[in-house]
């Protein structure tokens, strides 16, 4: 009767993993609609890129170990690749928007790179 109770438990966990991963990106991708500028989208791309993806992947990764027995290799290059190459693209596209001279919003409150553009300028 236990073994039930944990592989109820571990489908709950592994449903979890995937619905978040999925409302991640659906609210991504609204946000990248609905977003004013190209700062604010891709912040949204980004968050649900990593948030989103990583979500499924750890979903998947669990499902093929607990029903399976199989530890997936690819999925957990996959989890680390993601983690680590969306949130740094994203900041690369948005610093190069910057640089190309692509506007914020009009009703943006506050620029915090431009005191760092303006001191890289400087020194080059």
């Amino acid at each position: 009767m236990s073994g039930t109770w944990i592989e109820i438990i571990w489908d709950i966990v592994i449903m979890l993993f995937l619905l978040s991963g999925t409302f991640f990106i659906i609210s991504s991708s609204i946000g990248i609609l609905r977003f004013p500028d190209v700062y604010t989208r891709l912040h949204a791309a980004t968050k649900g890129a990593t948030l989103g993806v990583a979500g499924i992947m750890i979903g998947s990764f669990l499902f093929m170990y607990i029903e399976n027995g199989i530890v997936s290799g690819k999925l957990i290059l996959g989890i680390i690749f993601v983690l680590i190459t969306a949130p740094v693209s994203g900041h690369m596209i948005s610093r190069a928007a910057y640089r190309s001279g692509v506007r914020l919003w009009d009703k943006s409150i506050k620029d915090d790179y431009d005191k760092a553009f303006k001191s890289e300028e400087q020194q080059s």
